[in-house]
């Protein structure tokens, strides 16, 4: 059983950090080595393992001097993306073995052409595709394939964990209630959430089934949400209605 903290980043990052029962551990997407450190040094723990999803700064901006502090640091990443630090390029379908437990490597295009996640031991890392209540920006692919890489998220274990690297769950939250306001699970969500970040409280892990129930992104056949954006779209298939969603949430 692995045991995940989050190491907060940035205004809104976080960096996952994934320890066994040795004091050994492994980190995703260290776009800052510092509190990395500090918080290695501060538990007296042995990085093992840098698992990065796409080569955005913000994800990658720590691990040079991540790698000068712990020289023989696996460095696991997407094979197709220009990132210089990799001594273990991988893609979609590979399998790492991370601490006795096997983590399925799942290609993710969408956000960034080679985007990648990795998924094992019931818990999802998704960079920046999959969001609680929302999904990642296109950047450099297409909607089609950032729908599809949600639509394979769809088919984890509803119980799968998900650890998303970034704490934008409120301002999704209110996007979805403009989509979907009578949603009476996005309600409670919405009241749970505020409460949470009044309190300096992380909203994440979330679960697949929690997000099959709040996130617009992922309900793209509901009744509800093809209504909501009727007269942004012509087309009313569920790519059609993911992307109307997607240009909305853009502008929101």
């Amino acid at each position: 059983m692995l045991h995940i903290k989050s190491i907060p980043a940035f205004n809104d990052n976080y960096i996952w950090l994934i320890e066994n029962s040795d004091r050994r551990c492994a980190v995703v997407d260290p776009g800052d080595a510092q509190p990395v450190l500090a918080y290695l040094r501060q538990q007296e723990l042995t990085l093992e393992a840098i698992l990065i999803t796409h080569h955005h700064h913000d994800h990658i901006g720590g691990v040079a001097e991540l790698v000068r502090q712990y020289p023989h640091v696996d460095v696991v990443g997407p094979a197709q993306e220009p990132i210089p630090t990799l001594t273990h390029p991988v893609e979609d379908g590979d399998q790492i073995e991370l601490f006795d437990e096997r983590f399925m490597v799942l290609g993710l295009p969408g956000h960034t052409l080679g985007h990648i996640g990795y998924v094992g031991d019931s818990k999802l890392f998704c960079g920046d595709v999959l969001f609680s209540a929302g999904c990642g920006r296109v950047f450099e692919g297409t909607m089609e394939q950032m729908f599809s890489s949600l639509n394979k998220l769809l088919t984890l274990p509803e119980e799968t964990e998900i650890y998303c690297a970034h704490e934008y769950t409120a301002s999704n939250v209110a996007f979805a209630m403009a989509v979907e306001p009578d949603n009476e699970q996005l309600q409670i969500y919405r009241d749970t959430v505020i409460r949470m970040r009044a309190q300096g409280q992380a909203t994440l892990p979330t679960t697949l089934q929690r997000e099959k129930w709040v996130n617009p992104f992922l309900r793209t056949g509901v009744p509800s949400v093809i209504k909501s954006v009727a007269n942004r779209t012509e087309q009313h298939d569920p790519l059609a209605i993911f992307s109307a969603l997607r240009e909305w949430k853009n502008e929101f």
